[in-house]
């Protein structure tokens, strides 16, 4: 290891320790040891489960209460994976004889929420049968989405009734929300790289503080954007003209803020942050894996380059990165140190960053942390799948990862239909050849949505082949 890359290693590990004395992080994650993922290979039973409902605001996605079944695509042989609702008709046949991600056990799983999955699990019939697998393997691990309260509470019952160990394969809620948390996730960013890498940032608690720091920044800066703090694809943002807050009264300014808390369900005490919101198309993230405490450093897998629309940048897909060399390399270093931060504090799992980028990417570029993602994703789902499929992250494919929308006169397609019309420009494992990977397909037959990856020689085929080639297959203009 360098020298310098121990040094910011020690640096992230002595900010994690202060602030973990600070937040007392150690003793609120007291009550989760027992469960905690040790790293070792088993060979037990993974549940795989993609329980949405420790994000806000979700119900705005159309189709959210299918995206359990992306779970599908981390399972294997031996495995399981939950969900409330059936799997579309022909799609675990796909996944299984076409994409050869083998033959998990599938448990449906339902509750009044159709996304509470992890809860759902809780009834006597699926504790009994997922008991009755840990025990007869010795053990059992719970990989979830987010390694929210209602997952260690699974483990905590599996556990009891088997009297066989039960890991969660993610990080003790009090961690788990320093990384999802956009206010706390600030403060180590800010502490552990610097002020630079983050956007100038406010937080308060009182709507009246809010809107007074509104007209400030409207002074300093072209845009304001107004956060909650655990909300997810821009569900949580507001974005504001600084030249219409400049211009408006500080009622006028104060009624905003009133209106943005009552739609986004503001509790009364939690902060809301006021931020610098910088215009810029360039919005990369990286893809990292961290590893339980002592058995390594956080793992870079991947930068990536963000599909995002509107002003607010709601996220639509992802590919991997095509900017200049020295950009990856310094988003993905710094990304490595907060993970490294984190991992002290005693995160393990799948998490993500999203960056912004101003100035000249061939020069002299300004990147910042806008926000982390400590659970699985739109970009971290489609390129764990796209290695399982080519077998070496070194060599991944250019490819394009989104969410797809049928034109109105195609809703109702079933999920057989949209396979005989890729016919034999679906990938398939066995060859190798193909160019197109289905997956998230639930919201297919009512909301005629699905997820799609356009592979390619080259970043340009690739999007050539996403935007040409699917329409003509589909049969649309």
């Amino acid at each position: 290891m360098k020298k310098e890359h121990l040094i910011d290693e020690l640096r992230a590990r002595q900010v994690a320790r202060d602030l973990g004395e600070e937040w007392q992080i150690p003793e609120a994650s007291r009550a989760y040891q027992t469960h905690l993922w040790d790293g070792r290979e088993m060979g037990w039973p993974v549940l795989h489960l993609e329980d949405v409902t420790g994000i806000p605001f979700l119900e705005g996605v159309t189709g959210v209460e299918e995206y359990q079944h992306r779970a599908r695509v981390r399972a294997g042989d031996g495995d399981l994976f939950a969900a409330g609702t059936t799997p579309a008709e022909g799609y675990e046949d796909y996944c299984r004889e076409t994409l050869g991600l083998g033959s998990p056990e599938f448990l449906q799983a339902t509750d009044e929420d159709p996304s509470a999955v992890a809860r759902a699990c809780l009834t006597p019939e699926i504790l009994d049968h997922l008991s009755h697998r840990a025990r007869e393997a010795g053990g059992m691990v719970i990989h979830p989405y987010m390694s929210i309260q209602s997952v260690w509470k699974l483990a905590d019952q599996v556990a009891g009734l088997s009297g066989s160990p039960v890991q969660v394969l993610g990080a003790p809620p009090p961690v788990l929300w320093i990384a999802n948390d956009k206010a706390r996730l600030s403060r180590l960013v800010e502490d552990t790289l610097g002020a630079d890498w983050i956007v100038e940032t406010h937080r308060h608690a009182h709507p009246e503080e809010l809107a007074e720091t509104l007209g400030d920044m409207a002074r300093r800066h072209d845009w304001v954007g107004m956060k909650r703090t655990r909300c997810a694809s821009a569900m949580g943002n507001l974005v504001l003209d600084a030249r219409e807050l400049r211009a408006a009264t500080d009622q006028e300014r104060f009624q905003t803020v009133e209106r943005f808390l009552e739609r986004t369900q503001w509790c009364g005490t939690e902060e809301v942050l006021v931020v610098e919101w910088r215009q810029t198309d360039l919005s990369p993230s990286t893809q990292l894996w961290i590893p339980p405490k002592g058995q390594g450093l956080p793992l870079l897998e991947g930068v990536y380059e963000q599909l995002l629309e509107g002003p607010e940048k709601v996220f639509l897909g992802s590919r991997p990165s095509t900017l200049p060399a020295p950009l990856n390399r310094a988003i993905g270093d710094a990304s490595v140190q907060v993970c490294t931060a984190l991992q002290e504090l005693g995160y393990v799992g799948r998490c993500s960053f999203d960056f912004i980028v101003s100035g000249d990417v061939d020069g002299d570029f300004h990147a910042q942390i806008t926000e982390c993602n400590g659970r699985w994703g739109g970009t971290s789902t489609p390129m764990h799948l796209v290695d399982r499929l080519t077998g070496d992250p070194a060599r991944r494919p250019s490819y394009v990862a989104t969410d797809t929308y049928l034109p109105e006169e195609l809703i109702g397609m079933d999920f057989p239909e949209l396979k005989r019309r890729l016919r034999s420009e679906l990938f398939d494992a066995t060859t190798g050849q193909g160019r197109f990977v289905l997956y998230n397909v639930g919201p297919l037959k009512e909301r005629g949505k699905f997820d799609v990856i356009a592979l390619g020689e080259s970043p340009d085929e690739a999007r050539q082949v996403l935007e040409e080639l699917l329409p003509e297959l589909l049969g649309t203009p």
